[in-house]
């Protein structure tokens, strides 16, 4: 019986098809499939095109006259010609160079001029890419479209065992399942340098993470220098000069994270895990009290004192104007109420306020008030889920953040039935080490398997992964966070209907991680194996 096999490049018979797949498996067809996060249609085929890196360019297509040069895209050309030829070394870095070969060129067309923005939380990030005989498409309705699909090109590209560059031909149409996909690093207990944020910037990028939320002060210390107060580092950080990051830090950090269509979110966690906060601002903590006397220890923020709000307000103005993105995190998260009650004065306040002696009310007021505050800066507010849990009304709440660990989905379900908006964490908490292999628990998160309405569960705009900073400083940050957050990667970007399978997605994510490694990227081994190139850029 001759059997035919059919396949997206035609029909074949038995003797063919595995002369085909012989074919498949020497051209690198696995590395055409091998897009992390897998995008949400694509078609490859065994129909291969070489790549000379001194014949190839970049072609932005500009839709008017009017439209002058991009630098976000300046800046990717330069950067994805030495990602997608890791192993070419020149300096035209995607400028056409003079040869006899015939070029390979990707054209990038772009419809709305954004180029001297910073990325929104609306901001598209859609592509459709088309690969053929010595010519890409790349179009996109935004500049930070384009760079995802930049991104998926370098990973279309694969070498031979003779070092030579190849491409198959390849239809994608792209955009991410979640408008919000994050990785928060916690920079007050342990300081991460620059340099190593930047990195991690880069990761980001690779796997098409788009904000970064910046956990920059807790009770350890308060990096962050303030041009109003600056005692609140000189006194607060664990050393004024040397672990701090001033505004010309702040500054490059933003710049780095746009040209990689990254967002980045300010957390000024408070009225609790302010202990720093005390070291260089008077009066701001609550004095605690032992058997009617002070205890000379301090306990949160103190509500009941107007200038708490003056000193907040004066702060926020100025944080606002140096974090230019549309959100801020005001934290709320895991208040001791032990000071609050042993104080007389704060006691005295919440009898005036009618308070009682529930203290979840003060924080509730506090909250409130800050939320009011740094909504006249035009700032919408991103608190923790606590404060969702202890606020009768939910008025001035707009997005919670689910991080308590236990039923995510039945949270999750509990604040879209209040017409908030969700942001998921829980299932994401990746600073406990633990072995390689676990990504998979991160990859089956089912952020949507609640029963709700599709209204309820466009609420969910996202989540992110959480590295809290206990354990994980510049030693060890890379490999405890890569690859098991690539995991959280592929379920926020792609359609979980394709990516359902742990067994499917290990190849994929094991061909990522030798990616990662070759760009620099020290992630950890998922299992036994090796990369081509894991010692090269470590």
């Amino acid at each position: 019986m001759n059997v035919v096999y059919e396949v997206c490049c035609g029909r074949f018979t038995r003797p063919q098809f595995f002369l085909l797949l012989i074919i498949i498996l020497d051209h690198g067809l696995d590395s055409v499939e091998g897009v992390w996060p897998l995008p949400q249609t694509l078609t490859s085929f065994t129909e291969r095109y070489p790549l000379k890196p001194q014949a190839f360019y970049f072609d932005y297509r500009r839709q008017s006259a009017a439209q002058h040069g991009c630098s976000i895209l300046d800046a990717a050309f330069k950067r994805y010609f030495s990602l997608t030829f890791p192993d070419y070394i020149s300096a035209a870095n995607g400028v056409l160079q003079i040869t006899e070969d015939r070029p390979f060129i990707v054209k990038i067309s772009v419809d709305r001029n954004d180029c001297e923005n910073y990325p929104r939380e609306d901001s598209s990030e859609k592509y459709n890419l088309s690969v053929s005989a010595e010519k890409a498409y790349l179009s996109a309705e935004t500049v930070w479209g384009a760079l995802r699909g930049l991104e998926t090109f370098s990973q279309l590209v694969y070498q031979d065992d003779f070092g030579s560059y190849f491409v198959n031909k390849t239809e994608i149409e792209d955009f991410p399942r979640f408008q919000f996909r994050g990785i928060l690093l916690d920079t007050s207990r342990h300081y991460l340098p620059v340099q190593t944020i930047l990195k991690t910037l880069d990761a980001m990028a690779y796997s098409k993470f788009n904000v970064f939320h910046w956990h920059i002060v807790d009770d350890p210390s308060f990096p962050y220098q303030s041009c109003t107060f600056p005692d609140l580092s000189s006194k607060g950080a664990f050393h004024p000069m040397t672990h701090i990051y001033t505004h010309s830090d702040v500054r490059s950090v933003i710049s780095y994270a746009r040209l990689r269509g990254i967002r980045v979110l300010p957390e000024f966690d408070s009225p609790g895990h302010t202990k720093s906060w005390g070291k260089g601002q008077s009066n701001l903590l609550t004095p605690c009290y032992r058997r009617g006397i002070p205890s000379g220890t301090f306990g949160p923020v103190n509500p009941a004192l107007p200038s708490t709000y003056q000193f907040m307000e004066r702060l926020f103005k100025e944080v606002s104007s140096v974090f230019p993105d549309s959100y801020i995190h005001l934290g709320g998260d895991e208040v001791d109420f032990s000071c609050w009650r042993s104080n007389p004065y704060v006691q005295a306040f919440m009898q005036r306020m009618g308070f009682g002696a529930d203290f979840t009310k003060l924080e509730a007021f506090y909250i409130e008030k800050i939320v009011n505050m740094t909504s006249l800066l035009n700032k919408t507010s991103i608190v923790w889920q606590d404060i969702f849990d202890y606020s009768e009304r939910h008025r001035p709440l707009s997005v919670v953040e689910v991080w308590k660990q236990g039923c995510y989905l039945c949270e999750v379900r509990r604040v879209v039935k209040a017409g908030l908006r969700v942001i998921l964490a829980s299932p994401w908490y990746l600073d406990q080490p633990g072995p390689t292999h676990n990504w998979a628990r991160y990859y089956t998160v089912w952020p949507l398997a609640f029963k709700g309405t599709e209204e309820q569960k466009k609420l969910v705009i996202g989540g992110e992964v959480c590295m809290w900073g206990e354990y994980v400083d510049a030693t060890n940050l890379t490999p405890r966070l890569w690859p098991r957050a690539n995991a959280a990667a592929e379920r926020l970007w792609s359609d979980e209907r394709q990516t359902s399978s742990v067994d499917k997605a290990f190849p994929r994510l094991q061909d990522f991680r030798c990616k990662l490694l070759r760009r620099g990227i020290q992630a950890e081994p998922l299992y036994v194996g090796h990369c081509k190139h894991e010692y090269q850029g470590v």
